[in-house]
């Protein structure tokens, strides 16, 4: 897949206050785990504002939600992108929330229907646990239906 970009300075903080104002790759492999996502030899190397992840996903879906939760984390910049697929699918697109939007905007925007925002918010689970609750600079991936 590549690099891809994120907005550093919003998402998830991944870091105590205490902590040193960057992210380590203990923390960010810590925040996967949780996910329960599978993923087989699963790495994740960080240089500055770069997380690079490495490692087998289940399904292409399993690995665009590791990207997601690695970029947005607050710190991180861009990902580069080093994972395989078992059975490579169709890559989702990826949006950024805009200030003001909501998953029904985005749904709408994507779908032509804004009552398919559930499918959104599925797709970006456990990364996102309410469908009210997105910020700008977000990144969210809109799965093909």
């Amino acid at each position: 897949m590549g690099l891809f970009s994120f907005n550093k300075d919003s998402g998830e903080k991944a870091i105590d206050a205490a902590a040193e104002n960057s992210v380590n790759a203990s923390q960010l492999m810590s925040t996967i785990q949780s996910y329960g996502y599978d993923v087989t030899d699963l790495d994740i190397e960080v240089n500055g504002d770069v997380a690079s992840v490495w490692g087998a996903a289940s399904d292409q879906a399993t690995r665009e939600k590791v990207l997601l939760a690695l970029g947005n984390t607050q710190g991180i910049a861009n990902v580069e992108d080093k994972m395989t697929t078992a059975e490579p699918e169709p890559e989702s697109k990826m949006h950024t929330v805009q200030s003001g939007e909501s998953l029904s905007l985005i749904a709408k925007k994507y779908y032509g229907d804004p009552m398919k925002y559930t499918e959104i918010f599925e797709a970006n689970k456990p990364a996102l646990t309410n469908p009210d609750k997105i910020y700008p600079g977000q990144v969210l991936r809109i799965p093909n239906l």
